[in-house]
């Protein structure tokens, strides 16, 4: 997988929504085991140290853990889990609903727009 990078934007802030993302989507569930910090560095292509610090936001926020010896790992708060996808999809309806605005479409119509997707 290639993951693109805003140079405007800091690195591990970027890399700390890409897991987000992972949490929230289900690719890692409640009490997975991570992939070790290096493995991340890998597949991201960035250096570890920036890893590690997304790595340390999310287990600021508790959304993951470190067992000492044995890894990090999801947290089992599923509610947590549910909490972030919630405000998640809340910030990416509110874009979508005020970019419709911009170009004078109200919520309606914009509702209609996403119905049509779908046909």
């Amino acid at each position: 997988m290639d993951f693109t990078f805003d140079n405007n934007i800091p690195i591990y802030i970027q890399l700390l929504d890409y897991l987000k993302i992972y949490l929230i989507s289900g690719v890692f569930k409640c009490g997975d085991k991570l992939p070790s910090v290096r493995e991340f560095a890998v597949t991201f292509k960035v250096n570890p140290n920036t890893m590690q610090k997304a790595l340390a936001e999310l287990e600021e926020m508790n959304l993951i853990y470190t067992e000492r010896t044995n890894g990090k790992y999801v947290t089992q708060d599923e509610k947590l889990i549910e909490k972030l996808k919630d405000e998640y999809a809340m910030t990416l309806a509110k874009s979508y609903f005020q970019g419709m605005k911009r170009i004078g479409l109200g919520k309606a119509d914009s509702i209609k727009y996403l119905e049509r997707i779908d046909k």
